[in-house]
């Protein structure tokens, strides 16, 4: 290689180069270059990251916790995706709030429709254990999404925040089933299953499910579902609004076959037939404790901690991941299918799970393994 520049080069004693630097002649270089390059993109710790100074004196500090998108044990892969699993994510912010003594609050930023009922289990067990080992105040904040599984979670926060156009409750069960033998008929595809126990491939999308076998799934679904209507009732408790009457559309559908409504208070029912309703609605049923905004959420969380002055706000996030204010979102989009035609049931790298869910899109199907 050869390079030829004109002119002439000071260096300061302070490392300043000023004036023209000029080379006239050859240059070689000898040796070995080594490049390293991070392949694993979830590599790095969790860090604090600082996005609200505190105010003069205070050294207190309050988390703020994302909790964004399926709520499923097992990690993501997808175009432009963090691939991280959820479940162990949380796990890792809530150990790393755990040891860190300046964390006086924790705001759960929710915004997710939910997930595995396990995997909601498991992300609750885990926020439990961190009020029991610091004892400090959980405030969830609900933004646009907090049904199924993510209001499961926020059932075990010491109050509830909710904008006024959060979509709020689905108390509901569901499991994704599908029969796929008539499909796999036009194909001359036949299931020829080696098994033993008869009930061993129940859910199977080869042939049509049995009557017992649906119920078998059925009163699973329904043990999981009376879990979660126990802990909204045990959490909310007298805030739990149950309402005397209800309209007449609302009679209708609690009308059973005879005719007559069922024992139990129409009211009763509202919360936990698996709709979704509005936040300033799930404010009248006491699902939530006020409406607000996020900054409302901090500064009631702010309030529970005893806190006087303004503390600082911190996220907690990897090297790679951005995190210029608490509403950045951690790119974490699953792979919704790796067949080019996605029909439910047809992939089977992806097992059918009981969720607490609000499934109103037919891509989280597959997204979820349901």
């Amino acid at each position: 290689m050869r390079a030829l520049v004109g002119g002439n080069m000071r260096i300061d004693g302070d490392m300043g180069v000023q004036g023209d630097m000029g080379v006239d002649g050859d240059i070689n270089m000898n040796g070995t270059m080594t490049t390293v390059s991070k392949t694993d993109n979830t590599a790095s710790p969790i860090r604090p990251v600082e996005i609200d100074a505190a105010s003069p004196g205070s050294n207190s500090r309050i988390a703020i916790v994302d909790v964004d998108g399926l709520l499923i044990d097992r990690n993501f892969s997808g175009f432009g995706s963090m691939g991280e699993n959820p479940v162990a994510l949380f796990r890792e912010k809530m150990r790393w709030i755990e040891s860190d003594p300046t964390i006086s609050a924790v705001v759960l930023r929710i915004n997710s429709p939910g997930g595995g009922v396990t995997a909601s289990d498991m992300l609750a067990h885990q926020l439990q254990h961190l009020k029991k080992a610091r004892g400090i105040p959980v405030v969830a904040c609900l933004m646009t999404t907090g049904t199924g599984g993510a209001y499961y979670l926020a059932t075990h926060a010491d109050a509830i925040v909710a904008h006024p156009t959060s979509v709020v409750g689905g108390i509901g069960v569901i499991l994704n089933n599908y029969n796929m033998e008539d499909t796999l008929g036009q194909f001359n595809i036949v299931s020829l299953p080696i098994k033993s126990g008869d009930k061993i491939d129940v859910g199977s999308p080869e042939r049509m499910m049995q009557r017992e076998e649906r119920d078998l799934l059925q009163a699973m679904a329904d043990e999981f579902h009376e879990r979660f209507i126990a802990q909204v009732r045990s959490s909310r408790g007298d805030r739990l609004v149950v309402t005397s009457g209800t309209n007449a559309a609302n009679m209708d559908e609690l009308e059973d076959a005879d005719g007559e409504m069922p024992e139990d208070e129409p009211g009763d029912l509202i919360p936990f037939d698996g709709r979704v309703v509005s936040g300033q609605q799930a404010r009248s049923l006491g699902l939530v404790d006020q409406t607000g905004y996020l900054d409302d959420a901090v500064s009631l969380a702010g309030s529970m901690a005893g806190l006087s002055s303004s503390p600082a706000l911190v996220l907690l996030r990897r090297d790679n991941d951005r995190a210029m204010s608490e509403f950045d979102v951690t790119p974490n989009v699953p792979m919704t299918s790796i067949l080019p035609i996605q029909l439910p049931g047809l992939d089977r790298s992806a097992m059918p799970t009981f969720l607490y869910l609000w499934q109103p899109d037919p891509s989280i199907v597959t997204a979820n393994g349901g």
